[in-house]
């Protein structure tokens, strides 16, 4: 583990293996730089692949009050510090933030994004008008473990019995650790899960060659996403990885960003 401290002062912890130009892995929602790891294991054969922890996460310091403009700020200090320009690949969430890291004119010089969230249509009921609210009421009530219960029914749409399991698995320490940062994410969405896509005209200024990746076992929703953010920007190429779900198989999803970074092999 290797640490970098941001403008405001924030320590970010993060993960650095592998030999050639540098990438860095962002992460969605209640994931931390050790879910990156497998992926981070198949890409560093031909690239130095960074993960890390987004503020107030694992090994993370926080300082408050949060913007979003200081996450940004931290994904610039990695970059920064391990040479820019740098790959991007952002997951979910992560991938909102890698685009608004662009927008602000960080030195990125290939950004691949897999599922944004966004709510472009009517595949799914977009988010409630108090979700925000909820959730931060949640939190400053202590009700950590609510918090990640209710962003799981509400968000990703899981099953109760999904969520019962994960509950009761070794994981749910972990998540209900990270619970005070689904309100980062909430910022970084914007009001792009709202179930129309004109907020994803704000990324018609992202010029870089952009890879936007959905996967094929996903539900349509994702799909209808990736294709309204590609037709936005400039460049972008959309790619389904066939049989892949949200939290695509980094055997899958190594080659594919491998190929996009540096070229076939």
């Amino acid at each position: 583990m290797e640490t970098v401290r941001s403008s405001d002062g924030t320590t970010i912890a993060y993960d650095r293996r592998g030999n050639g130009p540098p990438v860095v892995l962002v992460g969605g929602a209640l994931s931390d730089r050790r879910g990156a790891a497998a992926l981070a294991e198949r890409l560093a054969p031909r690239l130095t692949v960074v993960a890390y922890d987004r503020r107030g996460r694992g090994e993370s310091t926080d300082t408050s009050p949060y913007a979003v403009e200081r996450e940004i700020e931290d994904l610039a200090a990695l970059i920064e510090t391990i040479g820019p320009p740098a790959f991007v690949h952002g997951h979910s969430s992560g991938a909102v933030l890698s685009l608004r890291a662009v927008e602000a004119g960080l030195p990125i010089a290939r950004l691949a994004v897999y599922e944004p969230p966004f709510i472009i249509d009517d595949r799914r009921p977009p988010l409630p008008p108090d979700y925000n609210p909820h959730l931060d009421d949640l939190i400053a009530r202590g009700q950590a473990g609510d918090a990640v219960e209710y962003f799981l029914r509400t968000g990703p749409m899981l099953p109760d019995e999904v969520i019962a399991r994960t509950r009761d698995s070794a994981a749910w320490a972990g998540l209900t650790a990270m619970a005070p940062t689904i309100a980062y994410d909430n910022r970084i969405m914007g009001d792009t899960m709202a179930g129309d896509p004109a907020p994803l005209g704000r990324w018609a200024s992202v010029a870089i060659p952009t890879l936007v990746l959905a996967g094929g076992a996903s539900p349509p929703s994702m799909r209808d996403a990736a294709v309204a953010l590609a037709a936005v920007l400039p460049d972008a190429t959309t790619m389904v990885l066939g049989g892949q779900t949200h939290g695509a198989a980094p055997d899958a999803l190594a080659p594919v960003l491998l190929d996009f970074f540096l070229g076939p092999s």
